[in-house]
This record gives C-alpha cells, sequence and structure tokens, in this order.
C-alpha cells in the first residue's frame, strides 16, 4: 500500500475500536487497489453454485477481485476455475457469459484448449512451434478450488487455511440454509446482475446484519404487503437474533414465535431434517428470514415473500455477490435458489417472488439503491478526507442500546438478543482490517457481557 493509503487503513484500527469507521474505505483508489491483493488475491472468493454447470462442457464466466476466470466443469466431471488469458498472447479464450463446450478457442491466433484447460491445437504448429512442450502452455488456474455443500470457492492463493477452515463454525447456520430443503438447492435460471456507484463493502456491511435499517428504508414495502411486519427487522422484537463469528461470517435471524412453523416460507413437503441436528432443523421452522455475509463479499437471503399481497409468502434463497468494480462501484450478482425437489410450479412461483422482491427491478432492491450511492459519493469527496470523517457504529456497545448477549443461545458465536446492535457489522469492518493489516482490533460487547 501507499502511506497515504497505510494511513487510512491504520486509522481503521484506531477508530473501529470506538465504534467509528472512517468513510474513506468507502471510496478511495488506493485502498481499492489494495483490497483487490490484500483481500481479493488471498481469501476464499465464491466462484457459483455447482447446479450451475451440472453437466460435462457447461461453463461460466467469473471474477475473483476483477480477474476474469471461466467456472466450468470439464469432461471428466471435475469442476474447474481457469484464468480467462491465452497463454500465447494474453487475449481472453471465452465470450460467452456461459454456455456448454469441449474446448475454448482464442480468437486472436487460434489457439485451443480443452475444458480441462490443457493446450489442445495450435494453427500451424508444425512450422511455428516444432519444439514447443504443449503441457507445459495450459490455461493457468486458481490455486485453490473447493466445494462446501454446493458452493463452489475458490482462491489465487498458494497457501492458507482450507475452505471448511476458513468457514469455521459459521458453517452451523450456513447448513441450516443449505440442508433444509428436501433434495438440496439448485439455481433458477442466470444471475441477475447490474450495476451500481456504491461501494462492494455496503452490501457485504448492510447484510451482515443491518437489520435496523429495514423498518426505515423498506417500510414502504411493509405498508403495502409484501413481507410481513413480523419479518421486517423492526425495533424492539424480541425473537430477533444477530449472530457473529470473528473470523468467518454474520447473519441477521428473525424468529417467529416457536409453535409457528416457517421454514423460510417452504411448504412442508419440501422440507426434511435428515441431515440437521434438532436444534438446526427448531432454527429454520421458527425462522422466517434471515440474512449473513461470509467475509469478503458473499451474502445470502433465505426469506418468507410476496410480490403479490393477495397471494401467500413463498420462499426463496439468494446469494449476493457484492463485485467490485472500481472505487465507489460495484456490479450486483444475485441467484436464486429453490429447492430442488419442489414442482415446477412452485419453483416458478418462488423465482417470481425473488424477482419482484430482490432483483434489480424488485420492490427491496430499489430502496437499498437509492441510499448506499450517497455513502459513496461522501466518501470519495474532498471535505471526507481533510476533516476526518467518520461513520457511526457504535450500537450495540456500553452505554449505547439495549441489546445484550444472549447466554442461551444454543447456536455457535455471538448472538445478540435484539435488533438494536451493530456488532455484526463491526466485525465484519474488523475482518476487512485483518485482512489488509494481518492484525487484530478488539470488539466491544455490552456490559453484561464483559
Amino acid at each position: 500500500m501507499t502511506p497515504r493509503a497505510e494511513r487510512i487503513v491504520d486509522g481503521v484500527g484506531e477508530s473501529l475500536e470506538e465504534g467509528v469507521l472512517p468513510a474513506k474505505v468507502f471510496n478511495d483508489e488506493e485502498i481499492f487497489e489494495a483490497e483487490l491483493r490484500r483481500i481479493f488475491g488471498q481469501c476464499w472468493v465464491f466462484i457459483g453454485h455447482e447446479s450451475e454447470v451440472s453437466e460435462p462442457g457447461d461453463y461460466a464466466r467469473r471474477y475473483i477481485g476483477k480477474d476474469p476466470f471461466i467456472f466450468v466443469r470439464d469432461e471428466d466431471g471435475e469442476i474447474r476455475v481457469l484464468f480467462d488469458s491465452c497463454t500465447h498472447h494474453g487475449a481472453k479464450v471465452c465470450k460467452a457469459e456461459q454456455g456448454n463446450t469441449s474446448h475454448f478457442r482464442c480468437p486472436y491466433h487460434g489457439w485451443t484448449f480443452k475444458n480441462t484447460g490443457d493446450l489442445a491445437g495450435i494453427p500451424l504448429r508444425d512450422q511455428a512451434f516444432q519444439g514447443l512442450d504443449t503441457d507445459e502452455w495450459g490455461l493457468h488456474e486458481a490455486s485453490r478450488v473447493e466445494n462446501y455443500k454446493g458452493l463452489v470457492f475458490a482462491s489465487i492463493a498458494d497457501e492458507g487455511p482450507s475452505l471448511e477452515e476458513y468457514l469455521g463454525d459459521f458453517k452451523w447456520y450456513l447448513d441450516v440454509h443449505l440442508d433444509i430443503a428436501e433434495g438440496g438447492l439448485e439455481v433458477i435460471g442466470e444471475p441477475h446482475r447490474w450495476r451500481a456507484d456504491s461501494d462492494w463493502k455496503s452490501g457485504a456491511d448492510n447484510f451482515s446484519a443491518d437489520s435496523y435499517h429495514t423498518g426505515f428504508a423498506h417500510r414502504s414495502v411493509i405498508e403495502v404487503g409484501f413481507a410481513a411486519n413480523e419479518i421486517s427487522g423492526t425495533p424492539g422484537q424480541e425473537t430477533q437474533r444477530h449472530v457473529t463469528h470473528a473470523d468467518s461470517g454474520s447473519t441477521s435471524l428473525r424468529l417467529l414465535e416457536p409453535e409457528d412453523e416457517v421454514f423460510f416460507g417452504y411448504p412442508e413437503e419440501y422440507v426434511t431434517d435428515e441431515n440437521l441436528s434438532d436444534e438446526q432443523y427448531d432454527l429454520a421452522a421458527a425462522c422466517g428470514a434471515a440474512t449473513g455475509t461470509i467475509f469478503p463479499n458473499l451474502s445470502f437471503i433465505h426469506l418468507a415473500a410476496t410480490n403479490d399481497p393477495d397471494k401467500e409468502l413463498d420462499g426463496f434463497f439468494s446469494l449476493r455477490k457484492w463485485q467490485p468494480v472500481a472505487p465507489g462501484e460495484m456490479e450486483f450478482w444475485s441467484w436464486v435458489l429453490v429447492p430442488a425437489e419442489a414442482s415446477e410450479e412452485y419453483k416458478q412461483r418462488a423465482y417470481d417472488v425473488a424477482v419482484g422482491t430482490f432483483s434489480p427491478s424488485g420492490n427491496f432492491e430499489q430502496d437499498d439503491l437509492a441510499v448506499w450511492d450517497g455513502i459513496a459519493e461522501a466518501a470519495g469527496s474532498v471535505y471526507a478526507e481533510k476533516n476526518g470523517v467518520g461513520y457511526n457504529y457504535q450500537m450495540g456497545m456500553p452505554g449505547m442500546s439495549k441489546a445484550s448477549i444472549d447466554e442461551d443461545w444454543h447456536g455457535p458465536g455471538t448472538a445478540w438478543d435484539d435488533n438494536l446492535e451493530e456488532g455484526t457489522c463491526r466485525t465484519f469492518h474488523g475482518n476487512w482490517y485483518k485482512a489488509m493489516t494481518d492484525q487484530e482490533i478488539g470488539m466491544s460487547y455490552p456490559e453484561d457481557h464483559i
């Protein structure tokens, strides 16, 4: 990092312990360039769901940071993440967003590669490259690729923790979402993609369990009946829990009364307890909505909602990737997943609900877009830098809100008993600081937990 960027990042370490986050981290060119190397160049980054490449030859274009890759299932059924750059003169070999092919051919000089990445053909090879060892000139690959229950991640760092080690105890909550549906989950359609003048961290921060905003930014959606008020995240709901894990992720759980069986809006015939503990199954039964973030830029929402106030609530699971594009600019990626063994009618209904709520035209999505760009604009200002502007993340710290630690919480991690806290968001930014500096930040908890 440049000396200036180091000063800004060091300021995060000094101020976040007090619940204040320097504004510049949301829009600064030098910070952004350092993030690409220190975060996206080191961490596990979500690539896609295995159901997107279900058959040999299926592929889709994907990114780690800003680096282009091909997410492909080769002819032997192995999932690979190939660097999209011809080893001859570097042109991209994959021009379609997705498809099925046994080979990728470079449009520049015609070098051809199998979907394993192996170099298979060179025009005029006998005249131009007689002594070339083709085994040495296949497409490069992501250093490590791992699959967790259908979620495929890759890392371009040669060394580091395994994916399961990286996820840690947060797997307990992921399993609730991934294993509650009979037959698992599958992706419907292509991921929705759209750009916004917002920093990638704004989305990850929001989904880390910022349910404080739901009753305000999304109030109109609740009022017209597109979602139940009980899952809105409004203050004072005793059944809501925010759970954070220092090394992996955070989640917000909106729980209904114990006698209600909600299962994120799924009909009971699509629900199974086969791979879940009793505590995990009971959590899913009582949960109407949940959001979460896995550092750095994968979030999810599991929601019972509707796109028509006259229709019943239906459930869907959406994966959200906050793709960095430039300082103060990101691309939203949003996948819709549904129970693999559900009827085609239900799958279409769930997809329609997802499009109507969390998509480029979704009611909830429009509310967030209306405010996140203002964060980036202010953060990129000369005024914010000259005056050391910081944003307040103190909710839930000693002496602030009434939120306290739930000592009886049956899942792993630290759980707050109310949504009026920002420890989950502070944890996300603490992980950001750790990735940028390899140093820890101490986190403050309510007084009754100290």
